[in-house]
């Protein structure tokens, strides 16, 4: 499934053609940012199936790390879009919290195309060499092809929500305005502003308007690249165009708020907007 309709510059785009630098999950923490390891959470496997898998895509196939319900099937589908730092152990972690809650997630490695993200360090280098250099395009069309995936492993894609962190709530963002079937979205501090390019043709606040499906955007009062007047402004521009879009601020709460991992987490901010993430998906189906 590769409609763009609705995202202008999207269509056009021809996706690109490259080998694989990452063809498996790295293992353990990110080592592009400062730990917390005590006060990491580690949610257990019992009454759950999870592991690596890999998404077929053009090319080859991306790795990519899924947690469901150890019985049963047809199971409710959550998309987990990464941070920038890639599909490590917390993204692992959130998939097996949602697996608990009785859904199908799964957080694809959508910049294995570009490098390494395992043995990078330096957070300015993966912005500039990685995440600037993956075309709207090629994420959509690889979200689709996790969609695909979810539908042929015990996953009922007629129940599908979207949620994601930093780059990855952005990218929630244009998941919710680009794919007919998601039910609900959950952005977690997703910017909403930024720098357009050839490949990255609009911001989130600029799909605003044409989201397909009801959207929650939990942010922090306190993200210092994230100005909550940038957030307002694109709840505003929904509502104008009549979409669901509910936006949470949690006053005190920094920029990576949920990330267990890192310094920047903030206990009641990240189990308030968990609660939250978990009723938007009952409240719309999913």
């Amino acid at each position: 499934m590769n409609d763009m309709t609705g995202l202008d510059g999207l269509r056009e785009y021809p996706l690109a053609r490259r080998g694989f630098f990452m063809t498996s999950l790295m293992g353990g923490l990110t080592l592009a940012t400062a730990r917390v390891e005590a006060q990491v959470i580690a949610t257990d496997t019992a009454g759950i199936e999870a592991g690596e898998t890999k998404i077929p895509v053009p090319g080859g196939s991306l790795p990519a790390y899924f947690a469901r319900p150890a019985k049963g099937a047809n199971f409710p589908v959550v998309i987990v879009n990464e941070e920038i730092f890639g599909v490590h152990d917390y993204i692992k972690d959130v998939c097996r919290r949602l697996a608990k809650a009785g859904y199908l997630a799964v957080a694809t490695e959508y910049y294995a195309r570009i490098a390494d993200l395992s043995k990078m360090t330096d957070v300015k280098q993966i912005v500039a060499d990685v995440i600037s250099k993956e075309p709207d395009a090629q994420y959509m069309a690889d979200a689709d092809a996790t969609v695909t995936w979810a539908a042929a492993n015990k996953g009922n894609t007629d129940r599908l929500a979207v949620t994601g962190f930093c780059r990855g709530g952005r990218m929630t963002w244009l998941f919710a305005a680009h794919h007919p079937k998601v039910k609900a979205a959950v952005a977690w501090y997703g910017p909403v502003g930024g720098q357009p390019s050839p490949i990255q043709p609009a911001t989130a606040t600029d799909y605003a308007d044409q989201l397909r499906c009801p959207l929650l955007g939990l942010y922090g009062g306190q993200d210092q690249g994230i100005p909550v007047d940038a957030v307002k402004a694109a709840e505003a521009k929904a509502k104008a165009a009549k979409k669901n879009v509910r936006i949470v601020i949690y006053p005190d709460a920094p920029h990576g708020f949920h990330a267990d991992y890192r310094p920047s987490y903030r206990k009641e901010a990240a189990e308030d907007g968990w609660k939250r993430m978990l009723a938007w998906f009952k409240r719309y189906g999913v």
